[in-house]
């Protein structure tokens, strides 16, 4: 049988999802239950340990697939992006409301009280889910703490231009793994920013190269848009117009916007080229 991306599919030896069977080998099969995320943001790990570095992070109310609870750990499928890995138990509860907002701000607050001199008892990054109900200036959460209303936008609603999503994210920490602007990776960043403008992307540059938009041939990468997406070898950002792009980037280790053509020089000096140009249809 041809062996399934464990990135995207839940299965090992001795426990697979059970929509795999048939696909797989495996010494038993389980559905997976519908968890929700109840902490702020999560880090999935490869294996159930924390010395393991973080394959991607899971944010506020997403929901997931739980396959397996041990000790600490379950092993989990997000079901927005597919992605698999192993997440703390702590941090899963019911997933038995209605999400009706999402967090469309840098950090959405959350006070004790419907006024903004209230105690802030919670901080949820772009990109979150929640579950409230409109009240004046506030967005009553069904935990019963307040956001102010113009943190957050009904689920139906999308930013018009996820360029502008991601230059928001400017000069916040690249971390490995991370999705939040206290550090995030060069595939997270357009992970999240095309989310908020309802574009949905896989998680990591291999699968973003493969499946965003269609090729630019080559001989039109002197021609290129705002908004195309330019990869290499595990690396991919985003041009905000003709000559920069943004990106998350180890060498900073921050997010920049810095020339296209510094970037290239740069790659080329340690053998890495561009591997393609890609443009979305939005």
């Amino acid at each position: 049988m041809a062996k399934l991306d464990l990135r995207r599919y839940a299965y090992r030896p001795d426990l697979a999802d059970a929509r795999l069977r048939g696909q797989i080998e495996a010494a038993r099969f389980v559905d997976g239950e519908l968890r929700r995320l109840i902490v702020p943001s999560i880090e999935l790990h490869a294996a159930p340990r924390t010395d393991q570095p973080a394959s991607t992070e899971a944010l506020w109310g997403e929901d997931i697939l739980v396959f397996e609870e041990v000790r600490d750990w379950a092993f989990v499928q997000l079901v927005r992006d597919g992605y698999v890995g192993y997440v703390a138990r702590e941090a899963l509860g019911a997933a038995s409301e209605t999400l009706t907002h999402w967090v469309s701000c840098q950090w959405g607050y959350g006070f004790k009280n419907p006024n903004i001199k209230s105690n802030l008892r919670m901080v949820l990054p772009l990109g979150a889910r929640v579950a409230g109900t409109l009240a004046g200036d506030f967005l009553k959460l069904s935990g019963g703490l307040f956001m102010p209303r113009q943190h957050a936008s009904v689920v139906s609603a999308s930013e018009p231009d996820f360029v502008a999503v991601a230059e928001r994210f400017l000069g916040a920490p690249y971390r490995w793994g991370g999705k939040t602007a206290l550090g995030l990776d060069c595939s997270g960043l357009v992970q999240v920013a095309l989310g908020a403008a309802g574009l949905e992307a896989p998680r990591d540059s291999d699968m973003q190269e493969a499946e965003l938009g269609e090729p630019v041939p080559r001989q039109d990468w002197t021609h290129l848009k705002r908004g195309d997406l330019v990869f290499w070898r595990g690396h991919v950002g985003i041009m905000t117009g003709a000559a920069h792009l943004v990106h998350a980037n180890g060498h900073h280790m921050a997010v920049m916007r810095e020339l296209l053509l510094t970037v290239i020089g740069r790659a080329e000096a340690t053998g890495s080229a561009v591997t393609a140009v890609k443009r979305l249809k939005v």
